[in-house]
């Protein structure tokens, strides 16, 4: 089961998506042309960023640090599920992964080699609180400091995520995000951080994909917690979007000068022929996958062709409470968005592929997507400051990885394009810095820019990661 296959046995009939075709041009002005410069090779003109514009990778714990029973962590619902047998590719793990916790000195040289001016990275809940709760794990806590400080030293702009998919065990016990007060001991944990790290994180942001949360470990059962219930996954997704606010809120009340927002993944979703009923299955899909996530988060309601397609006796509806949306729609700072490919929907609500795909076969490289998703989010929710955290591919070729180049340069081309149109994108984090703990592929996959040897952890350079350096000092491709 690929990362993001489980999508269509999550639910019949609901594929990731965004939009039902492509999106009307933007009516507001164009800004200065970026730049349009000297020829960068055969055919294709030099694209210059804005002055400013932000050059990073992202990474995140469990799939990094390693270390996960070393100086006090408690054990998350990922340690647990990747040691049952049969739950991930060759009984893989986290327990040591790219041993990050350990060689994050390196790591940051390697960033400021890069020349990266931001890097997203996100914390585990249960390194800095064993239980989730109560009491501070010193040593936990001490090892991100010096992670941000390290940042902040090298002129790197520190992105930190509060929630990627590493819920505490402890607290799953409880319940987890089944339990309506995991929202509220998710925001004591995020207050908490806010509080340590005081101004020297200028970013955070709450949780990571909750659609893949809700599809994958709560529909699908191939990621932890590995329960297959949609009725119980759309509670799930209900206390992550309040956990989402009440966190907003607390940073609110603990420091105004940091900015706050939610990653989610979206795709442009398109009819997968000019049929009545095509279009009609790609509005569903997209209600169900996407604007699920933007409505509640962006404009505080949940879309109403979405909730009139939940039963009369579904478990989200009684979740619900009044005064949660106001809640979830707390103003964002920012939106950060993740792409990975589109969905092509059928007149019968399954899915087709019309374009190549990666090394993950439910990848479809179709760069065109992210023009279409940047400019449909100015479109429908207006001017919110945008940056990209997660967008890149997995490759077979080791080290020479022109494959991967060649989807960066052409997603970067689809990703100016939108500035011209006057998306306010600020950002660009390309997953990932290292070759990482892929979930339930375990590593089989390479998706990093930087490759790791498993045996011993040394690190190597990809062409691609050469590439990407003089992307960045250049301010463009």
């Amino acid at each position: 089961m690929r990362r993001r296959d489980l999508l269509t046995l999550a639910a019949a009939g609901t594929i990731a998506g965004c939009g039902t075709g492509d999106p009307a041009p933007s009516k507001s002005p164009a800004p200065p042309a970026s730049g349009t410069a000297t020829p960068a090779g055969p055919g294709r003109p030099e694209l210059l960023f804005p002055a400013g514009f932000g050059w990073g990778a992202s990474t995140s714990a469990y799939q990094i640090e390693g270390a996960a029973a070393e100086d006090g962590r408690g054990p998350s619902v990922w340690d647990v599920f990747s040691h049952q047998p049969g739950r991930t590719r060759d009984g893989d793990t986290g327990d040591v992964a790219a041993d990050h916790y350990h060689r994050f000195y390196e790591d940051l040289d390697i960033m400021k080699d890069l020349g990266l001016t931001s890097y997203r990275f996100s914390i585990s809940w249960s390194r800095v609180l064993p239980t989730g709760r109560g009491t501070l794990n010193a040593k936990g806590l001490d090892f991100y400091h010096k992670l941000v400080d390290g940042l902040l030293a090298r002129d790197i702009a520190p992105v930190a995520t509060l929630f990627h998919w590493d819920t505490p065990q402890a607290v799953q016990k409880l319940g987890g995000w089944e339990h309506r007060d995991c929202a509220k001991w998710f925001a004591d944990y995020a207050a908490t951080m806010f509080a340590s790290f005081g101004d020297k994180v200028p970013t955070w942001l709450t949780l990571n994909e909750p659609k893949t949360v809700v599809e994958a470990g709560y529909t699908a059962g191939v990621h932890a917690p590995g329960k297959r219930d949609r009725q119980l996954a759309n509670v799930v997704g209900h206390h992550l979007l309040l956990g989402h606010g009440l966190a907003v809120r607390a940073l609110r009340e603990i420091n105004a000068k940091a900015r706050i927002g939610a990653a989610l993944n979206l795709s442009p979703t398109y009819p997968a022929d000019d049929s009545a009923a095509a279009r009609r299955q790609a509005a569903v899909a997209d209600a169900e996958e996407n604007r699920r996530w933007l409505d509640p988060v962006l404009l505080g309601r949940y879309p109403e062709d979405w909730l009139a397609a939940q039963p009369a006796d579904a478990p989200v509806r009684t979740a619900i409470k009044d005064g949660d949306l106001a809640v979830i729609g707390a103003k964002n700072d920012l939106l950060a968005v993740q792409y990975y490919n589109p969905a092509h929907v059928t007149a019968k609500g399954g899915r087709v592929d019309k374009h190549p795909t990666s090394q993950a076969p439910w990848q479809q490289i179709y760069p065109e997507g992210l023009f279409d998703l940047l400019t449909r989010i100015k479109r429908d929710y207006g001017d919110i400051p945008l940056i990209i955290t997660e967008n890149g591919m997995p490759t077979r070729n080791a080290i020479q990885d022109q494959d991967r180049i060649a989807f960066l340069r052409d997603h970067l081309a689809a990703a100016h394009r939108a500035i011209q149109a006057g998306v306010k994108l600020e950002t660009y984090h390309l997953w990932s810095l290292l070759d990482n703990f892929e979930w339930a592929e375990g590593y089989s996959q390479r998706w990093g820019i930087i490759h790791v040897d498993y045996k011993t952890r040394q690190r190597a350079r990809k062409a691609s990661a050469d590439w990407y350096k003089t992307v960045i000092a250049r301010n463009g491709i």
